[in-house]
């Protein structure tokens, strides 16, 4: 099987692919469908759930493998206590009650408050939910999708696409995050070993 027979296409090529694997894979359209009730402002599920999903139908693995959770991210303002967002979490386990993997719900708003202490460098207040893509570990890691109201697809891919179909780990060094690419990077491998690994430095 020709893994990389993607690689190398026009941005909309890609988008279009990319669109065609989601909406024909259960576990992350119907993950798409679920987050799309709780009309949450500014959400997209990220990262893992739609790179790996990518990677399992272009190897021709199974359908979750090697799939830990699903991030489902959101942005709101208005209230950035951490009762808020509990809040939405438990309203969010009847939704995804039917989810084969386990659903990881944060609101973006929130990161500057909890990050320094866990990662131990400043993060900068977001302005927006998207703004918080753009600083993943990965290049690799930075996608994200939102379901309208007409079934249509809302992608955000501030990096491209060619880092995914050309299974390429490609660091974003817009934070110190070396650590957390080494690990991503070191636990894909062991789950798809086409992928190569641009080093941090």
């Amino acid at each position: 099987m020709d893994h990389l027979r993607h690689a190398g296409r026009p941005y909309e090529e890609q988008r279009d692919i990319l669109f065609d694997i989601v909406r024909n894979e259960p576990i992350i359209h119907d993950a798409l469908v679920a987050a799309r009730k709780l009309n949450l402002p500014q959400w997209r599920i990220v990262s893992g759930v739609i790179y790996n999903t990518v990677w399992n139908v272009l190897t021709g693995r199974p359908s979750g493998h090697a799939i830990n959770d699903i991030d489902v991210i959101y942005f709101d303002q208005s209230d950035l206590s951490w009762e808020a967002e509990d809040r939405i979490i438990r309203r969010s386990k009847a939704v995804f009650d039917n989810s084969p993997l386990p659903v990881e719900i944060r609101n973006q708003a929130r990161v500057h408050l909890w990050f320094p202490k866990k990662f131990g460098q400043v993060y900068e207040a977001l302005s927006n939910g998207d703004e918080s893509i753009d600083r993943y570990a990965s290049k690799t890691h930075a996608v994200g999708i939102r379901l309208l109201e007409d079934d249509t697809m809302d992608l955000y891919a501030p990096f491209g696409l060619e880092p995914i179909f050309a299974f390429q780990v490609v660091p974003n060094r817009v934070l110190a995050n070396e650590a957390a690419h080494r690990q991503k990077a070191n636990r894909a491998l062991k789950a798809w070993p086409e992928l190569t690994v641009e080093p941090w430095s």
